[in-house]
């Protein structure tokens, strides 16, 4: 069986991804380092999901630092950025590098990553930071995979509703959550306007 190092976003967006590698004689171990999820409490809550699916498939996960403020200083200036923009990029460089890294020092030759399997990000981006992520390391490889395909989308939300996964609202970081409760607030205006019409 291949080994691979998986960079693990959720639990929602890690299932499907997991169970198509192992149903294709590949056994990942799951790397969660995810500095961006604010606040605390957002962050172990999704890292106990992670940590119970892992369990449940008897496959080990990797713990790795919670560091905000390190990631705050990482994506200062591009604070006002839109999702997809260069903030997003910034936020996957220092996660995939860091992945890379942990693959370099524990003997992994490849590595992929969760964050392409959702419709919100770049696939692009993703690719970008991946590999130049890998370029820092001779010894490992990024495997780039869009895991929207082959009907790991429906899959994902089979099961979600399975393992009655928590199933967050926004990307991780304060401002896609910023932006989340700005949108619902202004869609709130709009049907207020339109029961007083």
């Amino acid at each position: 069986m291949q080994t691979l190092l998986l960079h693990t976003c959720c639990a929602p967006c890690s299932a499907a991804i997991i169970e198509w590698l192992l149903a294709n004689d590949i056994r990942p171990t799951l790397f969660y380092y995810n500095p961006n999820i604010f606040p605390l409490e957002e962050y172990e809550i999704r890292k106990s999901e992670c940590s119970r699916y892992a369990r449940s498939l008897g496959l080990e996960m990797v713990d790795a630092d919670y560091n905000h403020g390190k990631w705050l200083e990482c994506t200062t200036g591009l604070e006002q950025e839109p999702e997809r923009g260069k903030r997003c990029l910034q936020c996957f460089q220092m996660r995939l590098s860091a992945t890379a890294r942990y693959a370099h020092e524990n003997g992994f030759r490849r590595f992929a990553t969760t964050l392409a399997s959702s419709r919100w990000k770049s696939l692009d981006q993703i690719a970008e930071a991946g590999h130049a992520a890998a370029a820092l390391f001779p010894d490992v490889e990024f495997w780039e995979k869009d895991w929207r395909k082959d009907g790991l989308s429906e899959r994902r939300r089979i099961l979600l509703a399975e393992n009655r996964f928590y199933n967050q609202q926004y990307c991780g970081c304060e401002f896609s959550m910023q932006r989340l409760s700005a949108g619902r607030n202004q869609a709130k205006q709009t049907s207020d306007k339109d029961v007083q019409r």
